[in-house]
């Protein structure tokens, strides 16, 4: 009988990836974000645990957005009455690209405690210098 493997946290080893984002579109960098930061590419996946790894995201000023995206408008409420806000992706991007990424990267992680608890492990910079080296980070390809 086989049983259900369950990750025990001394098992568990975190490692640092770095993830270029430079002429990449938004999606495709924030799913491979999402899937490192969840842990999804180890064999020792567990659900209900943080398994995943560290990532840092650099270029995100250098991110594009295919199709029509550039135009769509991103909607928003203050809360306040007449508070309903919008802006278009194409701006978001010239002035807040690394907000744009992380928006799409938060949008792909469960929205519990584990979620939580998982995107602090993200570190995302506009350039390509980020003060994170003495981890000594892997470089992990988008396609």
């Amino acid at each position: 009988m086989m049983r259900t493997y369950s990750a025990k946290p001394s098992e568990i080893v975190r490692d640092w990836y770095v993830v270029d984002a430079a002429g990449k579109a938004v999606g495709r960098v924030a799913s491979v974000a999402a899937q490192l930061l969840r842990g999804k590419h180890k064999p020792t996946f567990t659900y209900n645990q943080d398994v995943g790894d560290h990532v840092i995201v650099i270029n995100a000023d250098k991110v594009k957005l295919t199709g029509n995206k550039p135009e769509e408008l991103i909607y928003w409420h203050s809360m306040y009455p007449g508070g309903l806000k919008s802006a278009a992706r194409g701006e978001w991007l010239d002035a807040k690209a690394d907000e744009l990424l992380y928006k799409a990267i938060w949008g792909m992680t469960p929205k519990t405690r584990l979620g939580r608890k998982i995107i602090k492990k993200l570190k995302i910079y506009k350039g390509s210098e980020h003060p994170h080296e003495s981890q000594a980070p892997k470089v992990w390809e988008v396609k």
